[in-house]
């Protein structure tokens, strides 16, 4: 799943915690979701790691995402495939 990352809607997440970052994750898939858009990048940072496994344990249980993967050129960010929008 390479792409142009530029291109896409993203969030960053820095500063969220473990808790709050599952609504604002969510929200941002719901909203781009209901846009249509395919691509979407959640930035995380590096750290300690506990947001990235956090947003990692959203997107595996969120029934919106197809699809993710950290991304190999920064692993402060992951990439996200939703859904296709029928409606």
């Amino acid at each position: 799943m390479r792409m142009v990352l530029n291109k896409y809607p993203k969030i960053d997440v820095h500063g969220e915690t473990t808790e709050t970052v599952v609504f604002v994750v969510q929200d941002f898939i719901k909203d781009n979701y209901k846009m249509k858009n395919k691509y979407i990048v959640v930035i995380h940072g590096k750290g300690s790691g506990a947001l990235k496994r956090k947003v990692h344990e959203i997107l595996k249980q969120d029934k919106l995402v197809e699809n993710f993967e950290l991304d190999v050129m920064n692993i402060g960010q992951t990439l996200i495939e939703l859904k296709k929008n029928n409606e």
